[in-house]
Protein backbone atom coordinates (compact mmCIF):
# COMPACT_ATOMS: atom_id res chain seq x y z
CA UNK A 1 0.00 0.00 0.00
CA UNK A 2 1.53 3.69 -0.88
CA UNK A 3 2.65 5.79 1.94
CA UNK A 4 2.34 9.27 2.44
CA UNK A 5 5.05 11.26 3.92
CA UNK A 6 4.83 14.68 5.43
CA UNK A 7 7.71 16.30 7.70
CA UNK A 8 6.64 17.50 10.95
CA UNK A 9 7.77 17.89 15.04
CA UNK A 10 8.66 14.94 17.34
CA UNK A 11 5.76 16.37 19.48
CA UNK A 12 3.38 16.42 17.33
CA UNK A 13 3.26 12.75 16.58
CA UNK A 14 4.43 11.60 20.35
CA UNK A 15 1.47 9.97 20.98
CA UNK A 16 1.71 7.76 17.66
CA UNK A 17 5.40 7.43 18.03
CA UNK A 18 5.32 5.76 21.18
CA UNK A 19 2.70 3.26 19.93
CA UNK A 20 4.54 2.48 16.78
CA UNK A 21 7.90 2.25 18.13
CA UNK A 22 7.34 -1.87 19.40
CA UNK A 23 6.54 -3.01 16.38
CA UNK A 24 9.89 -1.62 14.75
CA UNK A 25 12.93 -3.70 13.66
CA UNK A 26 15.17 -0.98 15.70
CA UNK A 27 13.20 -0.96 19.26
CA UNK A 28 15.16 0.86 21.26
CA UNK A 29 15.17 3.62 24.01
CA UNK A 30 17.27 5.64 22.26
CA UNK A 31 14.46 5.92 19.81
CA UNK A 32 11.34 6.61 22.32
CA UNK A 33 10.00 10.44 22.00
CA UNK A 34 11.00 11.38 25.31
CA UNK A 35 14.41 10.42 24.74
CA UNK A 36 14.70 12.84 21.36
CA UNK A 37 13.09 15.52 23.06
CA UNK A 38 15.34 15.61 25.88
CA UNK A 39 18.09 15.43 23.42
CA UNK A 40 16.58 18.36 21.32
CA UNK A 41 15.41 20.55 24.34
CA UNK A 42 19.49 20.19 25.29
CA UNK A 43 21.86 19.78 22.58
CA UNK A 44 19.27 20.15 19.01
CA UNK A 45 18.88 23.07 17.04
CA UNK A 46 14.82 22.89 16.37
CA UNK A 47 15.56 25.01 13.26
CA UNK A 48 16.87 22.11 11.48
CA UNK A 49 15.20 19.17 12.55
CA UNK A 50 12.87 17.73 10.33
CA UNK A 51 11.17 14.59 11.20
CA UNK A 52 9.52 12.48 9.00
CA UNK A 53 6.16 10.69 9.56
CA UNK A 54 5.17 8.22 6.51
CA UNK A 55 1.65 7.12 7.13
CA UNK A 56 -0.53 4.69 4.98
CA UNK A 57 -3.75 5.01 2.91
CA UNK A 58 -5.71 4.46 6.14
CA UNK A 59 -4.08 7.37 8.06
CA UNK A 60 -1.60 4.48 10.15
CA UNK A 61 1.94 5.19 11.07
CA UNK A 62 3.90 2.84 8.97
CA UNK A 63 7.70 5.17 10.06
CA UNK A 64 9.07 7.81 11.27
CA UNK A 65 12.41 9.22 10.06
CA UNK A 66 14.02 11.62 12.57
CA UNK A 67 16.35 13.82 10.72
CA UNK A 68 18.68 16.79 10.70
CA UNK A 69 19.70 18.53 7.82
CA UNK A 70 22.38 21.40 8.80
CA UNK A 71 25.59 22.42 6.29
CA UNK A 72 24.60 20.08 3.41
CA UNK A 73 24.50 17.27 5.89
CA UNK A 74 21.39 14.72 6.50
CA UNK A 75 22.01 13.09 10.02
CA UNK A 76 19.79 11.21 11.98
CA UNK A 77 18.77 13.19 15.35
CA UNK A 78 21.81 13.17 18.35
CA UNK A 79 25.12 12.01 18.66
CA UNK A 80 27.15 8.86 19.19
CA UNK A 81 28.33 10.65 22.28
CA UNK A 82 24.49 10.23 24.16
CA UNK A 83 22.72 7.95 21.69
CA UNK A 84 24.60 4.05 21.41
CA UNK A 85 21.83 3.12 18.37
CA UNK A 86 19.79 5.30 16.15
CA UNK A 87 18.28 4.26 12.91
CA UNK A 88 14.71 5.29 11.11
CA UNK A 89 11.46 3.78 12.48
CA UNK A 90 10.25 1.44 10.50
CA UNK A 91 7.05 -1.18 11.20
CA UNK A 92 7.75 -4.54 9.97
CA UNK A 93 6.70 -5.68 7.38
CA UNK A 94 6.11 -1.93 5.73
CA UNK A 95 9.62 -1.37 4.63
CA UNK A 96 9.38 -1.43 0.74
CA UNK A 97 7.22 1.54 1.01
CA UNK A 98 8.50 3.35 3.74
CA UNK A 99 12.38 3.45 2.75
CA UNK A 100 11.68 4.69 -1.08
CA UNK A 101 9.58 7.28 0.20
CA UNK A 102 11.66 8.65 2.80
CA UNK A 103 14.74 8.43 0.31
CA UNK A 104 12.94 10.46 -2.02
CA UNK A 105 11.69 12.90 0.54
CA UNK A 106 14.82 13.57 1.60
CA UNK A 107 15.82 13.76 -1.82
CA UNK A 108 14.11 16.60 -2.70
CA UNK A 109 16.00 18.80 0.02
CA UNK A 110 19.42 20.52 -0.30
CA UNK A 111 22.12 18.16 0.48
CA UNK A 112 25.64 17.30 -0.48
CA UNK A 113 26.32 14.46 1.85
CA UNK A 114 24.19 11.45 4.60
CA UNK A 115 25.87 10.07 7.50
CA UNK A 116 23.54 7.76 9.50
CA UNK A 117 25.71 6.89 12.74
CA UNK A 118 25.14 4.21 15.17
CA UNK A 119 22.89 1.94 12.74
CA UNK A 120 22.45 -1.57 15.00
CA UNK A 121 24.26 -4.47 12.20
CA UNK A 122 20.64 -6.34 12.00
CA UNK A 123 18.45 -3.10 10.69
CA UNK A 124 17.05 -3.32 7.53
CA UNK A 125 18.34 0.22 6.88
CA UNK A 126 21.50 -1.53 6.14
CA UNK A 127 20.16 -2.84 2.49
CA UNK A 128 17.73 -0.66 2.06
CA UNK A 129 19.87 2.16 1.98
CA UNK A 130 22.70 0.45 -0.34
CA UNK A 131 19.75 -0.62 -2.71
CA UNK A 132 17.95 2.76 -3.52
CA UNK A 133 21.53 4.42 -3.10
CA UNK A 134 22.54 2.33 -6.27
CA UNK A 135 19.46 2.80 -8.29
CA UNK A 136 19.59 6.62 -7.70
CA UNK A 137 23.30 6.33 -8.91
CA UNK A 138 24.95 7.73 -5.07
CA UNK A 139 28.00 6.66 -3.88
CA UNK A 140 27.49 4.33 -0.32
CA UNK A 141 29.82 3.50 1.77
CA UNK A 142 28.83 1.11 5.05
CA UNK A 143 31.71 1.36 7.70
CA UNK A 144 31.66 -0.87 10.96
CA UNK A 145 31.49 2.41 13.66
CA UNK A 146 31.82 0.62 16.71
CA UNK A 147 30.76 -2.87 18.71
CA UNK A 148 28.19 -2.92 21.09
CA UNK A 149 28.87 -6.58 23.42
CA UNK A 150 25.12 -7.84 24.78
CA UNK A 151 24.75 -11.01 26.39
CA UNK A 152 22.04 -13.44 26.37
CA UNK A 153 20.57 -14.30 29.96
CA UNK A 154 19.29 -17.63 30.80
CA UNK A 155 16.65 -18.17 33.58
CA UNK A 156 18.34 -18.82 37.03
CA UNK A 157 21.52 -16.42 38.20
CA UNK A 158 23.28 -19.77 38.60
CA UNK A 159 23.20 -20.61 35.15
CA UNK A 160 24.42 -17.39 34.18
CA UNK A 161 27.73 -17.86 36.35
CA UNK A 162 27.98 -21.49 35.25
CA UNK A 163 27.92 -20.27 31.26
CA UNK A 164 30.79 -18.13 31.76
CA UNK A 165 34.19 -19.34 30.97
CA UNK A 166 36.04 -21.42 33.85
CA UNK A 167 38.88 -18.21 34.53
CA UNK A 168 35.84 -15.46 34.29
CA UNK A 169 33.58 -17.71 36.30
CA UNK A 170 36.15 -17.99 39.04
CA UNK A 171 36.94 -14.24 39.30
CA UNK A 172 33.76 -13.47 39.62
CA UNK A 173 32.65 -15.74 42.27
CA UNK A 174 36.33 -14.29 43.69
CA UNK A 175 35.33 -10.98 43.63
CA UNK A 176 31.94 -10.89 44.89
CA UNK A 177 33.74 -13.37 48.06
CA UNK A 178 36.00 -10.60 48.56
CA UNK A 179 34.14 -7.89 48.98
CA UNK A 180 31.81 -9.67 50.97
CA UNK A 181 34.47 -10.49 53.60
CA UNK A 182 35.88 -7.32 53.76
CA UNK A 183 33.25 -5.42 54.80
CA UNK A 184 29.03 -4.76 55.22
CA UNK A 185 27.80 -4.62 51.53
CA UNK A 186 24.41 -3.96 50.04
CA UNK A 187 23.15 -2.50 46.63
CA UNK A 188 19.77 -1.56 46.02
CA UNK A 189 18.00 0.58 42.93
CA UNK A 190 17.13 4.27 43.72
CA UNK A 191 13.47 5.47 43.12
CA UNK A 192 12.03 8.20 41.54
CA UNK A 193 11.76 10.10 45.41
CA UNK A 194 15.55 9.34 46.06
CA UNK A 195 16.65 10.48 42.78
CA UNK A 196 17.53 14.02 44.26
CA UNK A 197 19.74 12.58 46.81
CA UNK A 198 21.56 9.82 44.53
CA UNK A 199 22.16 11.90 41.37
CA UNK A 200 25.06 14.07 42.79
CA UNK A 201 26.75 10.56 44.31
CA UNK A 202 26.42 9.18 40.46
CA UNK A 203 28.13 12.20 39.28
CA UNK A 204 30.48 12.33 41.83
CA UNK A 205 31.99 8.42 41.15
CA UNK A 206 31.13 8.58 37.45
CA UNK A 207 33.73 11.67 37.25
CA UNK A 208 36.46 10.11 39.62
CA UNK A 209 36.59 6.93 38.06
CA UNK A 210 38.57 8.14 35.35
CA UNK A 211 40.37 11.23 33.18
CA UNK A 212 38.36 10.18 30.69
CA UNK A 213 35.12 10.52 31.92
CA UNK A 214 35.54 13.51 34.07
CA UNK A 215 36.26 15.16 30.98
CA UNK A 216 33.04 13.79 29.32
CA UNK A 217 30.41 14.56 32.26
CA UNK A 218 30.52 18.29 31.49
CA UNK A 219 27.78 20.11 33.09
CA UNK A 220 26.01 20.47 30.25
CA UNK A 221 25.79 16.65 29.83
CA UNK A 222 24.78 16.16 33.65
CA UNK A 223 21.99 18.32 32.68
CA UNK A 224 20.96 16.24 30.38
CA UNK A 225 21.10 13.12 32.73
CA UNK A 226 19.39 14.78 35.21
CA UNK A 227 16.22 15.44 32.87
CA UNK A 228 16.86 11.59 31.41
CA UNK A 229 16.83 9.97 34.19
CA UNK A 230 14.23 12.06 36.20
CA UNK A 231 12.15 11.40 32.38
CA UNK A 232 12.98 7.50 32.14
CA UNK A 233 12.34 7.21 36.22
CA UNK A 234 8.84 8.49 34.96
CA UNK A 235 8.28 5.72 32.34
CA UNK A 236 9.37 3.04 34.43
CA UNK A 237 12.66 2.60 32.77
CA UNK A 238 15.13 4.03 34.99
CA UNK A 239 17.17 1.51 36.87
CA UNK A 240 20.22 3.18 39.22
CA UNK A 241 21.95 1.02 40.65
CA UNK A 242 23.74 1.57 43.92
CA UNK A 243 26.53 -0.28 45.76
CA UNK A 244 27.30 0.41 49.32
CA UNK A 245 30.32 -0.50 51.14
CA UNK A 246 30.25 -0.09 55.08
CA UNK A 247 27.77 2.67 54.53
CA UNK A 248 29.72 4.52 51.66
CA UNK A 249 28.14 4.97 48.16
CA UNK A 250 31.88 3.32 46.27
CA UNK A 251 29.96 2.72 43.06
CA UNK A 252 26.95 3.22 40.71
CA UNK A 253 25.67 2.29 37.42
CA UNK A 254 22.62 3.63 35.17
CA UNK A 255 20.87 0.74 33.28
CA UNK A 256 17.60 1.17 31.12
CA UNK A 257 14.74 -1.25 31.77
CA UNK A 258 13.23 -1.24 28.23
CA UNK A 259 11.51 -4.31 26.21
CA UNK A 260 13.10 -8.10 27.16
CA UNK A 261 16.82 -6.04 28.05
CA UNK A 262 18.76 -3.88 30.59
CA UNK A 263 20.65 -1.63 28.72
CA UNK A 264 24.26 -0.63 30.91
CA UNK A 265 24.34 3.20 29.88
CA UNK A 266 26.77 4.45 31.65
CA UNK A 267 28.82 3.79 35.68
CA UNK A 268 31.36 5.38 37.92
CA UNK A 269 33.26 3.77 41.09
CA UNK A 270 35.63 5.57 43.94
CA UNK A 271 39.38 4.19 42.97
CA UNK A 272 39.99 4.25 46.63
CA UNK A 273 37.96 0.93 46.93
CA UNK A 274 39.86 -0.77 43.20
CA UNK A 275 41.31 -3.54 44.87
CA UNK A 276 37.97 -4.49 46.37
CA UNK A 277 36.28 -4.54 42.52
CA UNK A 278 33.25 -2.74 43.63
CA UNK A 279 32.48 -1.29 40.06
CA UNK A 280 32.58 -4.73 38.76
CA UNK A 281 30.58 -6.14 40.92
CA UNK A 282 27.99 -3.43 41.07
CA UNK A 283 27.98 -4.05 37.21
CA UNK A 284 27.48 -8.09 37.80
CA UNK A 285 24.86 -7.82 40.66
CA UNK A 286 22.78 -5.39 38.00
CA UNK A 287 22.93 -8.95 35.47
CA UNK A 288 21.59 -10.93 38.01
CA UNK A 289 19.24 -8.17 38.89
CA UNK A 290 18.20 -8.68 34.85
CA UNK A 291 18.31 -12.35 35.80
CA UNK A 292 15.89 -12.38 38.35
CA UNK A 293 13.30 -9.96 36.35
CA UNK A 294 12.84 -12.45 33.47
CA UNK A 295 14.83 -10.34 30.91
CA UNK A 296 16.41 -11.63 27.92
CA UNK A 297 19.42 -9.65 27.29
CA UNK A 298 21.52 -7.72 28.92
CA UNK A 299 22.92 -5.12 26.47
CA UNK A 300 26.56 -3.31 27.62
CA UNK A 301 26.02 -1.08 24.64
CA UNK A 302 29.25 0.74 22.67
CA UNK A 303 32.58 0.17 23.83
CA UNK A 304 35.09 -2.93 24.47
CA UNK A 305 35.89 -2.50 27.70
CA UNK A 306 37.61 -5.95 29.35
CA UNK A 307 34.95 -6.35 31.77
CA UNK A 308 32.02 -6.97 29.81
CA UNK A 309 33.62 -9.69 27.99
CA UNK A 310 34.64 -10.60 31.62
CA UNK A 311 30.85 -10.84 31.81
CA UNK A 312 30.00 -13.13 29.43
CA UNK A 313 29.30 -10.83 26.54
CA UNK A 314 29.44 -10.98 22.54
CA UNK A 315 29.94 -8.40 20.00
CA UNK A 316 27.34 -6.80 18.15
CA UNK A 317 28.33 -4.34 15.22
CA UNK A 318 27.08 -0.76 14.82
CA UNK A 319 27.55 0.77 11.54
CA UNK A 320 28.16 4.46 9.99
CA UNK A 321 26.02 4.34 6.39
CA UNK A 322 27.77 7.80 4.25
CA UNK A 323 26.19 8.82 1.30
CA UNK A 324 26.87 11.23 -1.34
CA UNK A 325 25.44 12.43 -5.28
Amino acid sequence: MPVTVVVTEVEQIADGWGDLLPSCWTNTVFLTPWWQTTWLDHFGDRSTTRTIAATNGDGALVGIAPMNVADGLVTFLGDTDLFDYRDFLVRKGGEDEFYPAVFDEIDSWEWDAWSLESVPEDSPTIRFATEIAKDKGWHITVEEEDKAPFKSLPDTWDDYVSGLGKKYRHELRRKVRKLGNSGEVIQYDSTSEMLPGHLPDFFRLHRMSSPEKAEFMTKDRERFFIELMETAATHGHLKLSILEFDGVRVAACINFDYEDSYLLYNSGYDPAYSQLSVGFVNKAWTIKDAVESGKRTFDFLRGTERYKYDLGAEDRLIYTIRIRR
